[in-house]
């Protein structure tokens, strides 16, 4: 039982990280559209690159979807 209960309060500790990402996310295309409104001339590069940071921080996120994952089902 106690075994049970500390799963389920490490796998809640371990999807905060979610929100994190979903943070980092929205500060990627945050800072797109900011610097697009700054200099529209460099859009295809800054989204390249936008889309090279939301694509890491995503991963960020399926790592820690993959620990709480862990935690709960693993033996």
């Amino acid at each position: 039982m106690l075994l049970q209960a500390a799963k389920y309060v490490g796998a809640g500790a371990a999807a905060i990280g979610l929100a994190g990402a979903g943070a980092g996310i929205g500060i990627v295309f945050g800072a797109l559209i900011l610097g697009i409104s700054r200099n529209p001339s460099l859009k295809d590069e800054m989204f390249r690159m936008a889309i090279l940071g939301f694509a890491l921080t995503e991963a960020i996120a399926l790592f820690v979807l993959m620990i709480v994952f862990l935690l709960l089902f693993a033996v």
